[in-house]
């Protein structure tokens, strides 16, 4: 049957199909749009037409159904995977180990550790006074706050410094607003008081009575404001320290490692700017460290008489500077590690007598240990070829022992204690891939793929060794390539349901990311952005050409902005996939970034662009996936959602699925998967997660015609 004709109907038939969708028939959703008039959307005097703008409305009865039935329509499609899914579901669960705990890191007297007992779905935070054989504390049992919730997350866990108050975060919605709560921790006691609306991190003063908290507005969840708060006065009374008036930046608070100030934070895209404050003074005032210039960021720490900042002026992949505690303008900065052409600095840790640099290198992360006095500058070193290196907790300043995790493709992760006076290395814990997991029995390999402007793209791929690569294996291509973030080679236990099965899974390393230094994000946003999209095409050619696969077995993914990605790829070149996931994907990017009371759109102009501009709304249009859906043949689709995502709101996936259905000329399936509980991240629970995994899992292995 024309699938066309379902999307031509009145709204009588809607309400047919809807009944029939109820008894699992496999017949496709229709949104009910016959009853709605198109709506116009005009920009410098273009006009576009949208059909599916009413989905905007979650208050609307009839979007709720429709979102219904095509969970009802995803469910009828999936059900003859039932089995499968079960399957890898209790695969995925039994590499967990159920009874676990976390290495315990010293903070202020305490050691802390965050532990999981099995068959709960949440974490419980814990501390121990001293020593780890002293008597165990509970902080927070995040299982019996989450009872009688469907949804239910704790955040920013902050204790006061004198032990004895607790302030977290707590959402129960998946909209990421959250209510700050406090619990004394020498009674045990929930305090009634809570603040509203916030991001749900804390800062304490010195005086372990003053928070410093930050808030969100309501609409556009912009985090806007920093509050300064007494635990025992109303927090209606709470008095605001700093409002960032202008729109396109956000702001938070944080607290130096020495303890010893308390910073406040604007930032967007390309610009920072930072205030702080005696945490010995938490009443005080802030002092402006350096005003905000265009196209410059930067980052604050302290040690000793200077504050340390990681800056890009002047320094496009980053140089650290210092500058004395009371001259803090820009013309007193000096520099301490200079600008290099070949290295990304990312970050720094500091101790009282070492200094931890993190950078990243051809792609690849490393760590560099100094001296404060200049005698010992050297690199750790590792053995594998593609690998993933980041300093871990470390929140004791006195101490010669730096903490750090490894991972890569095959290794699973592994938390490591290192002396840098000795050079000891101790490996305090290492993720057990339960079952018959061995590292030597997978294979990682590291290649370039040419993109059309000849740029090389790193590709990393891992696949089961005797798999037989002849180019008829199924692969799974994952990327990204926005913000600058890296998708760099990390190990999943959960992956291996695919790779045991002949999947092979391969990190396109795109533009748009930082992985090659800061000019590989400049070279993916803005204007530049199109090589995201062309950089993927190139890895997966580069794949198919080479064996791996081919296009009858290529599968390709991505979340949020990596939705976007596959977005654009699919409607570019859709002949080179079997199917696609697509995780609440960022696709109707024209019509977001025009409307500044979504939760994102002003602070992102410097990564989309600002569709207000002309030269930016043509260059937006031109790949946007909702815009440029066409009458063609597209790859299975597996779509997801969540109705309280705070970041990309629902109705992007909701509309673009709708359109396609009425545009695509292919019979392939495409299913849309909303979660009504949840936000961006889905599911909370510790389990819950891998049912939604386990299901996608099945899409691919279906589609792959592997069904066992």
């Amino acid at each position: 049957m024309d699938k066309k004709f379902f999307s031509r109907q009145a709204v009588l038939l809607w309400f047919a199909l809807f009944l029939i969708m109820q008894t699992g028939c496999k017949m496709e959703p229709t949104p009910p749009d016959a009853e709605k008039k198109p709506h116009e959307i005009t920009t410098h005097g273009d006009t576009r037409v949208d059909n599916y703008y009413w989905m905007r409305d979650r208050e609307n009865p009839k979007v709720i159904e429709y979102l219904e039935a095509e969970n009802e329509y995803a469910d009828a499609m999936m059900a003859h995977t039932e089995d499968l899914q079960e399957k890898l579901f209790d695969e995925i669960v039994g590499r967990i180990k159920e009874t676990d705990e976390s290495v315990p890191y010293f903070d202020n007297g305490y050691y802390y550790y965050t532990r999981y007992e099995e068959g709960k779905e949440f974490p419980i935070y814990c501390r121990r006074e001293g020593s780890m054989d002293a008597e165990e504390e509970i902080l927070l049992d995040v299982n019996e706050k989450a009872e009688g919730y469907d949804f239910y997350q704790a955040t920013g866990l902050s204790v006061s410094p004198d032990n004895k108050m607790l302030a977290f975060g707590a959402d129960t919605v998946g909209r990421r607003r959250y209510p700050i709560h406090f619990k004394d921790l020498t009674t045990g006691e929930i305090l009634d008081e809570s603040i509203p609306v916030t991001t749900g991190g804390s800062v304490w003063g010195n005086d372990s009575e003053t928070l410093f908290y930050t808030t969100r507005d309501y609409n556009t969840l912009r985090a806007d404001k920093i509050h300064r708060h007494k635990v025992g006065d109303d927090p209606d009374d709470s008095e605001l320290v700093y409002y960032e008036e202008d729109n396109t930046f956000r702001v938070g608070v944080s607290r130096t490692k020495s303890r010893e100030y308390i910073m406040i934070v604007s930032s967007h895209t390309l610009s920072t700017e930072y205030r702080y404050l005696d945490a010995d003074n938490p009443g005080g005032e802030f002092t402006l460290f350096q005003p905000r210039e265009r196209d410059m960021r930067y980052s604050v720490d302290h040690h000793g008489d200077n504050f340390y900042i990681v800056t890009n002026m002047d320094a496009p992949n980053f140089r650290l500077m210092k500058t004395p505690v009371n001259r803090t303008g820009k013309e007193n900065w000096q520099d301490v590690i200079p600008h290099r052409d070949d290295v990304l600095l990312s970050g720094i840790e500091i101790f009282t007598d070492h200094l931890v640099v993190s950078e990243r290198k051809d792609g690849l992360t490393q760590l560099r240990v100094m001296e404060w006095d200049g005698d010992e500058d050297y690199y750790l070193e590792f053995e594998e070829e593609a690998y993933t290196v980041r300093t871990s907790r470390n929140p004791d300043i006195d101490t010669d022992v730096l903490r750090f995790s490894y991972t890569s493709l095959t290794t699973p992760s592994s938390i490591y204690d290192y002396n840098m006076n000795t050079g000891e290395r101790e490996l305090l814990r290492q993720d057990e891939g339960l079952g018959d997991f061995e590292p030597d029995d997978y294979e990682a390999r590291r290649y370039f793929a040419t993109a059309d402007d000849g740029t090389e793209v790193p590709i990393s791929l891992v696949f089961r060794k005797g798999t037989e690569l002849d180019g008829n294996n199924p692969l799974l291509l994952d990327g990204y390539g926005s913000y600058g973030s890296s998708r760099d080679p990390s190990f999943s236990s959960v992956r291996l349901s695919l790779l045991d099965r002949g999947f092979v899974y391969a990190i396109a390393h795109i533009r748009g990311g930082q992985e090659m230094g800061r000019h590989w994000y400049d070279e993916g946003k803005l204007l530049n952005k199109k090589n995201t999209f062309t950089d993927f095409i190139a890895c997966t050619e580069f794949l198919i050409e080479n064996n791996y696969t081919n296009p009858d077995l290529m599968f390709a993914q991505g979340g949020s902005a990596g939705g976007l990605l596959i977005g654009a790829v699919i409607n570019m070149r859709p002949d080179l996939y079997r199917g696609v996931i697509s995780r609440v994907p960022f696709v109707d990017i024209v019509t977001t970034m025009l409307d500044e009371s979504i939760p994102l759109t002003t602070f992102e102009y410097d990564e989309w662009g600002n569709p207000n501009d002309p030269e930016y709304y043509e260059y937006m249009l031109s790949y946007s996936p909702y815009d440029n859906v066409e009458e063609k043949d597209y790859p299975a689709m597996f779509v997801t959602s969540g109705l309280h995502d705070s970041q990309v709101q629902f109705w992007e996936p909701t509309k673009w699925v709708a359109k396609l259905r009425d545009k695509k000329t292919d019979d392939n399936p495409l299913l849309l998967r909303t979660n009504m509980e949840a936000g961006h991240g889905g599911a909370a629970g510790r389990y819950q997660r891998y049912r939604e995994t386990a299901e996608l899992y099945a899409f691919l292995l279906d589609l792959a015609g592997i069904s066992e």
